[in-house]
């Protein structure tokens, strides 16, 4: 019962677990719906963020070709009057006027200055560099972000215009350097994330202008060909310090220059991480918290009292039929109608206990009325036999008698130690031996000397089945040594039981002559041989320590019959 009680509380098919996975497949659907939300939120979070990222980085290069535009219009308006005398002050007044100019130059077609608002740095290769032989190819403005000078005191961008004669050949080059802080796009604006740096750089990535220089890292390779191919690139990779950054980039001037914006990559604790998760919380906690509610409805409700009921039904299986499950009369109907059909199999099983050993009772005491009555018939049957014996006068008929007289008083001993004893189906073989040996010695009063006997006798509990044959076997061999070796002179027997293991052993011995010489027939022998094989034992004649004969019978050691269990009801 206590296996089959707890396989049914612990195990995967207990009513928790079945509660519990119903449950779960209940608000599965629930959940995975609450899941999908998520991801779709956070997807739509991300591509809310990267077109915030790349719409601003859209504005900032407008904002920045819009300024170094209006440099072009200035150079341009300024290019036809910047020679002469009045150069150098025409463009020194222009560059006090507007701010944000660094310098305004004007270059003759060899890259020599003709005439600057400032000082200018010298150049010997500046008619060989990329930004000038562009002019002198062809191209209408460039934007030099490696001019080869340095032509400001702080960080600037040389923009310069194509200079013509009126034939339209190359005639040198108009420049503006402006400062970064006139062209540079400010972060503080409702389309760029918080925290945004930005930066320009040229067609291989170098940054030559930033906010933040830490901000940026080596872009991705094909960053120029996405932005020149759709107007603008996003890619997500590391900068300066190897933090993880989202990167927009967008063409400012041509294939040449570029702003890249430069925003934090959103972390666990980014709102656009919680914003999904916090729409994922709702339902999972909905889910826990009704999941976490039915387990403990059910350990209050149901399991508590299943393990109340197995504790009752535990002590029942030990016998104890009188306990009750009175805690039971708390626990809800179908408990309590369990709890009662248990006390009422109780009751029953006590019941049924008391008949049981009533009827046992009235069994044990007519079985030992019916031993009782056998003995006292063997033994009137042992009388009658004795009265005959007494009136015959032929010796063998006298020993006749007297040896079947001796062999029904063995079996009325066995019924006696039967009716007597506390087990009707057991006896224990050492006092029956003893008073056998006893009751044989004085029903024969025809010897002539004193006999002294020595029993001895390893103690084993028999059944009659087998005691029967031991026991007639023990009145033959006995009787053989009253007749032969005791009968005039008197002596000593010895009668012992020894128990060896497997094995087992009756002898029993006298001081008398020994065996007789040459082959011996009788009826003594030929019943001991019997009750050998019987037995499944075998029969040996030995001379015994005090020079007598030694009768001897080993068999297989009898096995204790178990002994009845009282009944409880289990």
């Amino acid at each position: 019962m206590k296996p089959l009680l707890r396989r049914g509380v612990g195990t995967v098919g207990s009513i928790r677990v079945r509660l519990a996975g119903a449950l779960f497949l209940a608000l599965l659907p629930v959940l995975i719906l609450g899941v999908l939300q998520s991801v779709f939120a956070f997807k739509a979070e991300a591509d809310s963020r990267r077109q915030s990222l790349e719409l601003a980085a859209g504005r900032s290069a407008a904002i920045a070709r819009a300024r170094i535009e209006a440099a072009g219009v200035l150079l341009q308006t300024l290019g036809p009057g910047s020679v002469g005398l009045e150069c150098t002050q025409r463009l020194d007044t222009v560059k006090q006027r507007l701010p944000g100019y660094a310098n305004l130059i004007r270059f003759d077609a060899y890259g020599r200055v003709s005439c600057a608002a400032a000082t200018t740095p010298p150049d010997a290769t500046r008619a060989n560099r990329r930004w000038f032989q562009r002019l002198a190819t062809g191209s209408h403005m460039v934007v030099a972000s490696i001019p080869g000078v340095s032509y400001a005191d702080e960080p600037a961008v040389l923009t310069a215009v194509r200079a013509e004669k009126r034939d339209g050949r190359f005639d040198g080059a108009m420049a503006a350097v402006l400062t970064l802080s006139t062209i540079q796009p400010e972060t503080a604006n409702r389309y760029l994330p918080g925290g945004a740096e930005v930066a320009l750089a040229d067609s291989e990535g170098h940054v030559f202008a930033a906010t933040n220089p830490r901000a940026f890292g080596s872009p991705s390779t094909a960053w120029r060909d996405q932005t020149l191919k759709s107007g603008s690139a996003l890619w997500s990779g590391r900068d300066a310090d190897d933090r993880p950054r989202d990167f927009s980039a967008a063409p400012l001037v041509g294939q040449e220059v570029f702003v890249i914006l430069s925003a934090k990559a959103p972390g666990l604790a980014s709102w656009a991480w919680l914003n999904p998760m916090l729409r994922l919380l709702a339902p999972l906690l909905a889910f826990v918290l009704a999941l976490a509610a039915v387990l403990y409805a059910t350990e209050q409700a149901v399991i508590r009292w299943i393990v109340y009921l197995r504790r009752v039904a535990a002590i029942y299986a030990r016998g104890r039929f009188t306990v009750r499950p009175l805690q039971a009369e708390r626990a809800p109907p179908e408990i309590r109608e369990l709890a009662a059909t248990l006390d009422d199999m109780a009751a029953g099983i006590v019941a049924r206990d008391a008949s049981l050993r009533d009827s046992l009772d009235e069994k044990d005491a007519l079985m030992r009325e019916i031993h009782h009555r056998v003995k006292n018939n063997l033994q009137i049957i042992s009388s009658l036999l004795n009265m005959q014996q007494r009136a015959l006068t032929d010796p063998a008929a006298r020993t006749a008698l007297n040896d079947t007289r001796q062999r029904i008083t063995a079996l009325a001993q066995i019924y006696r130690a039967l009716y007597q004893g506390p087990d009707l189906k057991r006896v224990d073989l050492r006092p029956f031996l003893e008073e056998l040996t006893a009751l044989l010695l004085a029903g024969d009063m025809s010897t002539g000397g004193a006999i002294r006997t020595e029993v001895h006798a390893d103690p084993l509990v028999i059944d009659p089945d087998r005691l029967a044959p031991l026991a007639l076997f023990a009145v033959e061999a006995i009787t053989n040594a009253q007749k032969h070796a005791l009968a005039e002179r008197g002596g000593t027997l010895t009668v012992d039981f020894f128990v060896r293991g497997e094995e087992a052993e009756l002898a029993i011995g006298d001081d008398g002559p020994g065996a007789p010489m040459g082959p011996v027939e009788g009826v003594g022998r030929t019943l001991m041989t019997a009750f050998a094989r019987q037995l499944r034992g075998k029969l040996l004649f030995d001379t015994s320590p005090a020079g007598g004969l030694l009768v001897r019978l080993v068999f297989p050691t009898p096995e204790a019959p178990p002994a009845e269990p009282a009944a409880t009801g289990t």
